[in-house]
């Protein structure tokens, strides 16, 4: 855009923020044909197949919103900050889901393994076993069923099943925080009646996701 460009109204800078929180949850809920032979992938085929198109939107909007020259009111850089926080927040998480996806079918034997001989599986991996946990009859049965289709044997089809649980889990946590920070950023913008917003040196000076992204670097040291 060039420089005479109009800036955004403060109820297009959260329309702009809702939205984008928006588009972040649908990416947990993205759904993705998963073939019987790698159903344990089900978990985290969706928001893998979705999360990359969605990176590819929001980047597109933030060179067509916050592109040269940068905002200069105030709303407009807390929104900046803002969605640029929620961008990298995002990208970070689907890189760790494709490393997990990565890892669960090295551990599955993908793509390069055959599948084990089930006659050469050791006792102890014939079936699924959990410390203080049973499956019934009807589960077995199940899993059963699933882990021959993938070729692999029962007590290794519920171990990748379980890792893929965990991390669709770990991208669904990140969607959620994301979006909700940008429903609280978005709800500030629209509702401050001045146009003071914080900005300064202090932590309540910030937008909720640079605040939490401040938090999680903290923790982490």
């Amino acid at each position: 855009m060039t420089a005479d460009r109009i800036p955004l109204s403060r109820a297009e800078l959260a329309g702009l923020l809702t939205d984008t929180a928006e588009r972040i949850s649908g990416i947990v809920t993205a759904e993705y044909p998963t073939p019987a032979g790698r159903s344990y992938l089900h978990p985290v085929l969706g928001p893998l197949a979705a999360g990359p198109p969605v990176i590819g939107e929001l980047n597109d909007l933030l060179e067509e919103f916050f592109g040269e020259p940068l905002p200069a009111t105030p709303a407009g850089l807390f929104t900046l900050a803002s969605y640029a926080s929620a961008l990298g927040w995002l990208t970070e998480s689907l890189a760790e889901l494709t490393t997990s996806v990565d890892q669960i079918c090295t551990r599955a034997g993908l793509p390069t393994t055959p599948p084990p001989d089930p006659g050469s599986v050791p006792p102890g991996d014939a079936e699924p076993t959990e410390p203080g946990f049973r499956f019934s009859a009807l589960e077995l049965a199940a899993i059963r069923t699933a882990a021959e289709a993938a070729g692999l044997t029962p007590g290794g089809y519920v171990d990748v099943l379980s890792q893929s649980l965990l991390a669709a889990s770990r991208i669904t946590d990140a969607c959620a925080e994301i979006s909700s920070g940008l429903g609280e950023d978005a709800k500030y913008v629209l509702d401050e009646v001045t146009d003071r917003v914080r900005l300064g040196d202090g932590p309540g000076s910030l937008p909720t996701l640079v605040r939490s992204l401040l938090a999680r670097m903290e923790a982490a040291e």
